[in-house]
């Protein structure tokens, strides 16, 4: 399964404020909802129980917070670049400004799939950079999921 696959371009959302670990994930909790027959309070419950098992902060300025989730028939991806960095546990303890959701369905395996190549691309240092760089979330996304050739 490809990015693009589980990531359309309107789920790409630039300049997100939050201040806190807790606060973003309700955010992004909030925003997943608004796309999705699921509730905020339940998405936010499912990522929280992921994060106290071990942040999904990668690294770099990375956050690719995930969760099994009841009521979703496919995968869900999300992509926000925030405003200003927030404090997420990160392996390397830097603060987070890059941050992939990932909503799984309970019935559905290959999302270490999907995880290993968010990682891998974002891995890419041009990539990080033409991110953080990108003016706009069209931009950001052609980076993400370019074209297929």
């Amino acid at each position: 399964m490809k990015l693009r696959d589980c990531l359309p371009a309107e789920n790409v959302v630039v300049g997100l404020q939050a201040t806190t670990k807790a606060g973003l994930i309700r955010q992004l909790s909030e925003l997943a909802a608004d796309r999705l027959p699921v509730g905020a309070d339940e998405i936010s419950k499912a990522l929280l129980g992921r994060e106290r098992l071990g942040s999904t902060g990668i690294g770099d300025g990375i956050a690719v917070p995930h969760a099994r989730v009841k009521g979703l028939d496919r995968h869900f991806c999300l992509f926000v670049r925030l405003a200003k960095a927030v404090d997420f546990e990160a392996v390397d303890e830097l603060p987070v400004d890059l941050v992939f959701v990932l909503l799984n369905p309970d019935n559905q395996p290959n999302h270490l799939n999907i995880l290993s190549g968010i990682a891998r691309k974002m891995r890419e240092d041009k990539v990080a950079q033409a991110v953080r760089t990108a003016i706009s979330p069209a931009d950001i996304y052609r980076e993400l999921c370019p074209p297929e050739l």
